[in-house]
């Protein structure tokens, strides 16, 4: 009788901790936009609204250094023209560092556009766009960073859409020192989301509403200076040192062959005079 007691006590913590591991109240606070923002179903659904008036968003209490980050999103359906959902880590410095994924709406039957960035000391300018192959507004699907101290991964549902390395060795700046925390926003962007600005926003449409869940963070949590990851622990860290194998270097070329939309490693135009460091290196 007592074992079994045991177990049913092991049983329930378990569960408390698999629970707390995806529950927005503990992990989340909504920053802006008043009510638009809504924690549901017990913490474990996160809405956001934009309406005429205002947009809404939410950051994480916790600043990371490294990690993998998951998150569940399905974004606003129909005639999203001009509105913008972003979901992001940044850091907190002058000269900052960021990981992006925005998703830019789009007429009813036209495609959304998902627009990756890297900002490195403050300068970012490394804008990468895709189609999706599926539609991102109909079910929940998932968004992921992988960032360590040589790669940041861009994901989706598993399949690498981009990867940006580390290349300090031929003097380009990589985000690794600066904790960030992670961020999403909806707001109206119609002066340039939806191509170049030219489709503006429906108001009659309004409310917009993106929608969040299964937030997972296998991260390192930067607290007071210190990380919660420590060296002697790094088996269970193995993320740290993850890099793509050959299976997901195929899916990578799969992706950036048939859905890559724009390539700030191929404007010529942009960068008449020469192309970022990075984009020439082999």
């Amino acid at each position: 009788m007592r074992s079994s007691f045991g177990l049913l006590v092991a049983m329930l913590v378990s569960f408390v901790l698999v629970a707390s591991a995806a529950n927005f109240y503990q992990d989340f606070d909504l920053t802006w936009g008043d009510a638009r923002g809504k924690i549901l179903n017990n913490g474990q659904l996160l809405t956001l609204t934009l309406d005429k008036f205002s947009g809404s968003g939410f950051q994480s209490k916790n600043e990371y250094l490294f990690g993998k980050i998951d998150m569940q999103l399905k974004l606003v359906p129909g005639n999203s023209a001009g509105t913008v959902t972003a979901y992001y880590l940044r850091s907190q410095e002058s000269t900052w560092d960021e990981i992006d994924f925005e998703f830019l709406g789009n007429l009813s039957g036209e495609p959304y556009i998902v627009h990756t960035n890297v900002f490195s000391q403050g300068k970012g300018d490394r804008e990468q766009q895709f189609y999706l192959w599926f539609d991102p507004t109909k079910d929940f699907h998932t968004y992921s960073v992988l960032w360590n101290p040589q790669r940041i991964i861009f994901s989706v549902d598993g399949i690498p859409i981009r990867e940006f390395k580390n290349l300090e060795s031929i003097g380009v700046p990589f985000p690794k020192k600066q904790p960030m925390k992670i961020y999403s926003s909806l707001w109206n962007a119609d002066d340039w989301a939806t191509r170049g600005g030219l489709v503006k926003t429906d108001w009659s449409k309004a409310p917009f509403t993106a929608s969040y869940r299964n937030f997972k963070a296998d991260a390192c949590v930067w607290s007071q200076g210190k990380s919660s990851c420590s060296s002697s622990s790094g088996s269970r860290y193995a993320w740290l040192s993850q890099e793509l194998d050959t299976a997901s270097q195929q899916r990578l070329k799969w992706v950036q062959e048939k859905y890559m939309i724009y390539n700030y490693c191929k404007d010529t135009k942009r960068f008449s005079q020469s192309l970022p460091k990075e984009c020439t290196a082999h």
